[in-house]
């Protein structure tokens, strides 16, 4: 799920660093069109070299077999770079409709949920959680929906009673359900610090924000979630279970290289568990451009100040840069997986980027620091052509 924040500080204060690469081995891909109402149209080639250059060097440093899929979302079009390691060297590849798992990407659609429903006045961000449930919560602790989806609960990032992830490291969502989360609310819920004072990241609090969500609408979440998102936004490759992916599924790679399975969510999917590919979420960033899309305006309103440098939106981070531009941002991490996302509303510009790089990998940093390093270059070309 999601890492650190820390390595964020660094790099917006301007240390984002540039990186020269060698040409390319190999063409670029082909640009599939990416269909849908209201995205951007697909070009046929990347017109900044330096994109695929700065990605092959940063992919240098992973397993055999791992690939980068990139959507460049800048100046009313979108294009893909795939690449792939393969035998020692980088090779383009055409997987801008390839599947990868998001992990906590999903958070941001998990709180679209949430809007959605906000904003046709069926819940409101500040209901509180506990009487969609038939008991009374340890403590008498009562989370509000919005803390829930900023990160000020003051939840743990996991509930204390989560044992799968002891007995099934390789699939640790999968067996702690609905009968194991409501036994931890009852018994042993209990506070980081104080709801509201401070940004404490949690993947309890964004699946329980799921599957209360589920709850609230006598539904599953993941049901929900493509009834009101998915649907609505025509995302039709992306999925909530790696089982509906046949064989667009890119395979996960642990550290070492080898492909591990993927992970299977329960009662905390909204935490971490869709599967997407680059062209959905350039669908997805690009639809958050039209105003008339209320819930999505929504989920990027400041709800908490977490510093000078970053609020919390719905599920966003909100990231203030230091050339003066606006950020909103997410990253996410699995067994098999690591993807990064932001995108720049002012400048209708935006960097997605997917892998098979696992979350334990010790470089995977180095993918949020592409993202970022993308996301600068791009909003200075786009300042550089400014009136």
């Amino acid at each position: 799920m999601n890492r650190s924040l820390q390595f964020l500080l660094p790099l917006l204060a301007g240390s984002i660093f540039y990186i020269s690469g060698g040409p390319l081995t190999g063409r670029l891909q082909p640009r599939a069109s990416v269909t849908g109402e209201k995205i951007m149209p697909a070009t046929d080639t990347i017109s900044d070299q330096r994109i695929p250059e700065m990605a092959m060097e940063q992919l240098k440093n992973f397993p055999e077999k791992t690939q980068f899929s990139i959507a460049v979302l800048q100046n009313g079009t979108v294009s893909f770079v795939g690449l792939i390691k393969d035998q020692e060297r980088i090779r383009a590849v055409n997987n801008s409709t390839a599947i990868f798992e998001i992990g906590s990407i999903t958070k941001v659609f998990t709180a679209t949920v949430l809007a959605d429903l906000v904003t046709r006045k069926k819940l409101q961000l500040e209901d509180k959680i506990n009487p969609y449930y038939p008991f009374l919560f340890n403590q008498n602790i009562q989370p509000d929906l919005k803390s829930l989806a900023n990160h000020t609960s003051g939840l743990p990032r996991l509930p204390s009673n989560f044992a799968a992830a002891r007995t099934a490291p390789l699939n640790p969502y999968k067996n702690y359900g609905s009968l194991q989360l409501e036994d931890y609310l009852k018994n042993e819920l209990s506070l980081q610090q104080p709801a509201g004072e401070k940004f404490e990241y949690s993947n309890l609090g964004a699946g329980l924000l799921g599957y209360t969500l589920g709850l609230s609408q006598k539904t599953s979440f993941p049901e929900l979630l493509k009834k009101l998102v998915l649907n609505k936004y025509h995302l039709q490759h992306t999925y909530t279970s790696a089982r509906q992916t046949g064989s667009q599924l890119v395979k996960g790679l642990n550290e070492k290289g080898n492909e591990v399975p993927n992970w299977d969510f329960d009662v905390l999917f909204g935490g971490g568990g869709l599967l997407s590919c680059a062209q959905d979420l350039a669908m997805f960033a690009t639809a958050q451009f039209h105003a008339s899309n209320k819930e999505l305006a929504l989920t990027r309103m400041p709800t908490f100040t977490v510093s000078d440098r970053m609020q919390m939106g719905l599920g966003w981070h909100i990231i203030h840069t230091n050339d003066g531009r606006q950020l909103y941002w997410h990253n996410g991490g699995t067994g098999g997986y690591t993807s990064s996302m932001a995108i720049d509303i002012a400048a209708q510009a935006g960097i997605i980027i997917l892998s098979n790089i696992s979350a334990f990998h010790p470089q995977k940093e180095r993918v949020d620091q592409l993202c970022f390093a993308l996301a600068r270059l791009i909003g200075k070309k786009k300042a550089a052509v400014a009136p």
